[in-house]
């Protein structure tokens, strides 16, 4: 059984993808499921944050969802930081069979979550409908969450 493999029958969310290789192989031989992917680094205190939630949620969306981390700070999967813009953190990407599914959640930005889940119920709930909408052959969806729960951020443009 290969590292990767263990993440998604553990529980909890000790393994770390480091290495392109590593992402890719998780993204391709995910079937049938949401993967959740979350950008960030151990050490951000948001990042923690997602985390707790991550893990708290995992038993629960096992059926139709799995989550791996990807630390950022490996050189080796620069080329998804820069491909996904990931300037922001935590930065949470969703696939689903190997295809990138994006979410409506009135910000600019449809590729990515942005920011902490406030509770574990918001996580379950983009989740859930990110794969309904994925088994409906969307790959976009409509955020199921009030918009006074999605985090905002005001991108500053320096120089412009």
């Amino acid at each position: 059984m290969t590292s990767i493999t263990f993440l998604f029958f553990s529980q909890r969310l000790k393994m770390t993808l480091t290495k392109k290789k590593e992402v890719d192989s998780v993204i391709r031989d995910t079937i049938d499921k949401v993967l959740v992917l979350r950008f960030g680094k151990a050490s951000d205190l948001v990042c923690l944050q997602l985390d707790d939630i991550l893990e708290k949620s995992v038993r629960e969306v096992s059926k139709f969802a799995s989550v791996a981390l990807v630390d950022i700070d490996s050189e080796d999967v620069q080329v998804y930081v820069k491909y996904f813009d990931i300037t922001l953190l935590p930065s949470t990407i969703f696939f689903f069979n190997a295809h990138h599914m994006k979410m409506d959640s009135g910000t600019a930005d449809h590729t990515k979550w942005i920011g902490a889940f406030q509770r574990k119920q918001d996580f379950i709930d983009v989740v859930e409908a990110i794969y309904r909408g994925a088994m409906k052959g969307k790959l976009i969806v409509s955020c199921p969450l009030p918009p006074e729960r999605i985090p905002r951020f005001q991108l500053i443009f320096k120089d412009v």
